[in-house]
């Protein structure tokens, strides 16, 4: 079964999302979903096996470029984890169905997605589900200190 989640879901999504990003704590995962939960531009959607949730994806309006894309705004998939028990028994593609049916009611006439380069796993997901590569980059940063600021 899958469901729009709730804000009473926010503790079981959190468990759900800390076991796709590990690097978070489960507070911070928790009180992020809360805020996502409320957002009427986002949605998280839940499947659930025996009424346990077993998988998850999060998805969001995006009104800013989105590589690939030629309208606005775009329904982007933020994250989506089923347990590994429970894979490769059509429950991601269940869960982008909800997300994408989701944008499109919300305007949208594009979906998309990224991953990091090196993720092998879910790059052959996401074209598994039907997503088409757009681009391929390397992001930059540079920290630009304290030497050099101009006095007014």
């Amino acid at each position: 079964m899958i469901r729009k989640a709730t804000l009473q879901d926010a503790n079981e999504v959190a468990e759900l999302a800390l076991l796709l990003w590990p690097d978070h704590t489960g507070e911070e995962l928790r009180e992020e979903m809360e805020q996502i939960l409320t957002q009427s531009d986002a949605a998280i959607f839940l499947a659930l096996h025996d009424g346990q949730p077993v998988g998850f994806a999060q998805c969001q309006l995006r009104h800013d470029y989105v590589e690939g894309t030629s309208s606005s705004p775009v329904g982007y998939l933020e994250g989506l984890f089923v347990k590994e028990k429970f894979r490769e028994q059509g429950i991601a593609k269940k869960l982008i169905t909800m997300c994408e049916k989701w944008a499109k009611h919300k305007g949208c006439q594009e979906f998309a997605s990224d991953c990091e380069l090196d993720n092998e796993g879910s790059l052959a997901m996401h074209l598994k589900l039907g997503f088409q590569e757009a681009n391929r980059i390397v992001c930059f940063t540079k920290s630009l200190g304290d030497s050099g600021v101009l006095s007014p």
